[in-house]
């Protein structure tokens, strides 16, 4: 009778194991509701409904859509455009500009040394204070995707003139 008893004991606590488990296996398969106020919404813009507006500080034709953050105050991220054939003189900029090429080809040419030209899915780390010049290839406009820990700003780099004897 003992170990009746043992095996009834046994197979009640099984089916409650089992029970418990089912029940915990369909709660998670129904996903839990989104949080209210903690998470954030998802951001979808296909890219016919981007509005692209006037890069502001930037030199004339160049184009930008903000994705985050201020361009002119802070912290940003944007898709840029330059017009084909584009070109900025040698200048810098004060903070880190991580950009990655979309489209087109994307001239880079550090002071001193011969140009770069970076196609689609190129990136480039332009240092703050990194003297530089940047353009476009004539043969087509490019988009680029532009990240900064700081406002944009471009300050071009003044040509010594020679010192007359």
């Amino acid at each position: 009778m003992v170990k009746s008893w043992k095996a009834i004991l046994g197979f009640s606590v099984a089916v409650l194991i089992a029970a418990a488990t089912l029940a915990q296996a369909a709660e998670a398969g129904k996903g839990k509701a989104p949080q209210k106020g903690g998470g954030k919404a998802p951001v979808i813009w296909p890219a016919g409904d981007l509005k692209w507006t006037d890069a502001p500080d930037a030199p004339p034709g160049v184009k930008q859509v903000t994705l985050w953050g201020d361009s002119t105050k802070g912290a940003y991220g944007a898709l840029q455009k330059f017009p084909a054939g584009f070109s900025a003189p040698l200048h810098t900029h004060s903070h880190d500009m991580r950009i990655v090429v979309v489209s087109g080809t994307f001239l880079h040419t550090p002071e001193g040394k011969p140009e770069v030209r970076l196609g689609a899915g190129s990136y480039l780390l332009q240092t703050a204070n990194y003297r530089h010049a940047t353009g476009c290839d004539k043969a087509s406009e490019c988009i680029f995707f532009v990240d900064s820990p700081g406002k944009f700003d471009i300050k071009v780099v003044e040509e010594k003139t020679p010192a007359k004897k």
